[in-house]
């Protein structure tokens, strides 16, 4: 959901500041702009005068400036901290089966994981990480097969093997995986 806020947020602000100075671009250099557009000649300037003292006597502008300005920088700070935010799961909680429920890390249950999926047969390494929330966690596998292992064989193993009993050992209702196989790179046998 970041990468999506983060892509609108950044194509937002580059079409605003794309058709802004575009346009007074386009004023500066003497085009012809409509005539409900602030500015209509190279001479002119953004802000006159009036413009910026007109409401600094109003009683409102002060605390309305500043209640704005705080406004932004809070969305600033969110936007940051969403930034430094771990993408992967610290813990999963676990029902223990007395109302509490139990911590599990999720380093350690990422390591189970990809020990277990790792020992199977063409097979040459696996990488998994956890990540969602820790009452629905949800697994990203990486596999690298090796030149001899089926595709098939090596899901089929996942999902019965390692994915299912780190399903139930957890006491999850399910663990859904996104899994990406890749082949180990490997030179041609040539035969005489």
């Amino acid at each position: 959901m970041i990468a999506t806020v983060n892509r609108v947020l950044l194509g937002l602000a580059g079409v605003i500041l794309l058709v802004v100075g575009g346009s007074v671009l386009a004023t500066g250099l003497g085009v012809s702009v409509p005539s409900w557009w602030p500015f209509d000649g190279r001479n002119d300037v953004l802000l006159s005068r009036a413009d910026r003292y007109r409401w600094r006597d109003e009683g409102w502008w002060w605390p309305t400036v500043i209640a704005v300005l705080a406004v932004l920088v809070l969305l600033a700070l969110w936007w940051l901290l969403a930034q430094l935010r771990r993408a992967r799961l610290a813990e999963v909680l676990v029902d223990s089966g007395d109302g509490e429920g139990a911590l599990l890390r999720g380093r350690a249950l990422e390591g189970v994981l990809g020990d277990e999926a790792g020992a199977m047969d063409g097979v040459s390494d696996a990488k998994v990480a956890l990540i969602g929330r820790r009452t629905a966690p949800r697994a990203r596998v990486r596999l690298l097969l090796e030149p001899h292992a089926a595709p098939e064989q090596a899901l089929r193993g996942l999902s019965e093997g390692a994915l299912y009993h780190a399903r139930t050992s957890a006491g999850l209702d399910e663990l859904p995986a996104e899994v990406r196989l890749k082949a180990v790179k490997h030179r041609a046998h040539r035969v005489n």
